[in-house]
């Protein structure tokens, strides 16, 4: 199923041969960008931006040092044009941008390059500046069921503590804020948003590919 809908998403597979001569999947060909256009489940949808973003921002709170391809950067779709011409099919996720053309595609507020870039570089910013995403610092993760994918970093002092919180389905979820035993004589609120946490809230809640990180810091 999954190699069916990253196809039908404009991605190829790479195949290598068995012993018993049959051919198996060997690798998929596809910029990262286009691979999130929608799920196995239901294809194609409206949440390619929000999904890619997630995925960054995941990687962004787990514990060592985050890695983020220039291409994903930059949106980069997949590039067809490049596999043809050097009959690669690696090819598809090392374009070339041309300066003018990326210039006129990050001016261009309908097209996806300027918020995903501007988006990746806040949460960048962001991270940064946490001693709880320290590459060493404690990591736990926390069980909300299928639907999120949340942790808990803690700074090496002690200091500062980062619930982080990502709903990786394209349905509304909430999370009881009791389930996150804040301490309540902390001020808690979103990194992401700058938003104070109320103690007195019953739920947080994230919206599709939507994600919290919530400190005390």
């Amino acid at each position: 199923a999954m190699l069916q809908t990253l196809s039908g998403f404009g991605a190829t597979i790479s195949t290598r041969s068995m012993e018993d001569g049959s051919e198996r999947p060997y690798e998929i060909n596809v910029g990262l960008f286009d691979a999130m256009r929608g799920t196995i489940h239901a294809g194609e949808d409206g949440h390619q931006v929000d999904r890619f973003l997630l995925a960054h921002t995941i990687m962004l709170a787990l514990e060592g040092i985050p890695a983020i391809y220039i291409h994903s950067l930059l949106a980069t779709p997949n590039d067809h044009d490049l596999v043809a011409q050097t009959g690669r099919a690696r090819s598809i996720n090392r374009s070339s941008w041309d300066e003018g053309a990326l210039h006129e595609a990050l001016s261009d507020p309908a097209r996806p390059h300027r918020r995903v870039l501007d988006a990746l570089l806040a949460r960048i910013a962001i991270r940064k500046r946490q001693a709880a995403f320290h590459p060493n610092a404690t990591q736990y993760t926390l069980h909300y069921g299928d639907a999120i994918f949340a942790l808990w970093r803690e700074s090496l002092d002690r200091d500062q503590s980062v619930f982080a919180l990502h709903n990786v389905t394209d349905q509304t979820q909430r999370i009881p804020l009791v389930e996150l035993n804040l301490i309540r004589t902390d001020a808690w609120h979103d990194l992401l948003t700058g938003e104070p946490i109320d103690h007195d809230r019953a739920t947080i809640t994230l919206p599709p590919y939507g994600a919290v990180w919530i400190s005390n810091r």
